[in-house]
């Protein structure tokens, strides 16, 4: 009997880091949580990475896998960006009252960020200006805005000078006030009309950690390519985005993000890449490009979930395309519990994988669900029931067609592995 035991390494996790400041109302009770990029549990914003670099590290590793609604306890959230991200349209991956966008002190080309806040605006996005210090640069988002962020200064008298002319001015916009250290800074600026409040008086940021798989640089590098040219050509799009489980992941949550409450169901990834359509999917991909992932080489457990949706893959060939591609979602997506170190019902759940997909990895029921099991059956070298399983699949073929089945399947996983492995 052939050798087609895998043996399924759990990886040392990728552990992602992200902080959260609460912002405070006047009766000091949570208003909403400002999102901030960390790489490590040191606490502090870290040297040498670009505003760029954080967008889209916070943007691909925490928004678009965990959710905002997760890392603000459903709270209002505050996320800054930076000036290409604004101009490259990266508030479209969420919905438009999901989170407050912060323009940066730092941003360049107003003119231009001015334009795309317009007609972002338009569609229902919120924004804040970060650090406002008083330039005359400012002015054209001034109006814009729906909320104004100033650092405490010293003496206080200034601070309070500055919020009371934005408020005499923009009686509409909100005033937050940063970097507040005492009861009385606080006070003070609450008597003067100050709407929220943000410092180390009420409480430091929050350090959070999770698990995370990254993409391959390779993954990366094709999806550049591939959407690069004027037209998609989707086909190509779900074939990459197929070969690597962390943009599988991805896709899937922003699909989920995208979809609000229509009670889509996905059921295979060329499903979710052709709902996401060319806008969303080269916005995607310019995100997972700006924060530089894919450093780490694939690891055993990748292999381990290409083989298994291979192997269903041609498993359910005889059902027809649309078969064979939920089969491949199926072993693809049966793996991410291990890698995400999330229950598999709570996986289901949060990629909107529907009764069928999410009762064939939870239960093994269905076609979708014994394929599976026979998959697991042979990864356990259970060939009595691999043997009955098969009997339920395709009940007029031989257990070579399992061998054969699995042998390709391995070979896929290989190949896409080593394809991987030489590129890092």
């Amino acid at each position: 009997m052939p050798n087609t035991q895998i043996t399924a390494n759990v990886p040392n996790m990728v552990t992602q880091y992200i902080a959260r400041q609460p912002i405070f109302n006047t009766d000091k009770s949570i208003f909403a949580y400002e999102l901030l990029y960390r790489d490590s549990s040191d606490n502090f914003f870290p040297v040498g990475t670009t505003d760029g670099q954080a967008t889209g590290r916070l943007f691909f590793n925490a928004l678009m896998l965990i959710g905002i609604d997760k890392l603000t306890a459903n709270q209002c959230a505050f996320i800054n960006l930076s000036t290409d991200a604004l101009l490259d349209d990266f508030p479209k991956l969420l919905q438009p009252k999901s989170a407050v966008i912060e323009i940066v002190e730092r941003a360049g080309n107003i003119e231009q960020v001015t334009k795309r806040v317009r007609s972002l605006k338009q569609d229902g996005y919120v924004f804040a200006l970060d650090d406002y210090d008083g330039d005359a640069k400012w002015e054209p988002l001034l109006e814009l805005v729906d909320f104004i962020k100033l650092e405490v200064e010293n003496p206080i008298i200034k601070t309070n000078i500055q919020l009371k002319k934005l408020k005499r001015r923009f009686p509409d916009v909100k005033i937050i006030v940063e970097r507040i250290e005492t009861h009385e800074e606080f006070t003070t600026l609450k008597d003067a009309g100050c709407d929220y409040f943000q410092g180390f008086f009420f409480a430091r940021p929050e350090m959070l950690t999770y698990h995370n798989v990254e993409p391959s640089k390779l993954a990366v590098f094709d999806l550049l390519r591939c959407t690069s040219r004027p037209d998609i050509d989707f086909d190509e799009v779900h074939q990459r985005v197929a070969k690597d489980v962390g943009l599988t992941a991805r896709i899937l949550k922003l699909v989920n993000a995208r979809s609000g409450n229509q009670n889509l169901e996905i059921t295979s990834i060329s499903q979710a890449v052709i709902y996401l359509g060319e806008d969303s999917i080269r916005q995607f991909v310019r995100v997972l490009a700006l924060s530089e992932l894919g450093v780490d080489k694939p690891s055993e457990l990748t292999k381990l979930g290409l083989t298994r949706a291979h192997f269903m893959l041609l498993m359910l060939e005889p059902g027809g395309k649309e078969m064979s591609e939920r089969g491949y979602l199926v072993g693809l997506m049966s793996v991410l519990d291990a890698i995400l170190n999330m229950e598999l019902g709570a996986i289901a759940k949060e990629f909107c994988l529907g009764d069928d997909l999410s009762s064939a990895l939870l239960c093994f029921n269905g076609m979708l669900g014994v394929t599976l099991q026979l998959t697991r059956a042979i990864e356990e070298d259970n060939w009595l029931l691999a043997t009955k399983l098969l009997e339920t699949i395709r009940p007029a073929s031989e257990i070579d067609i399992v061998y054969k089945a699995m042998f390709v399947a391995r070979e896929y996983g290989d190949e896409v592995l080593a394809s991987i492995i030489e590129q890092a």
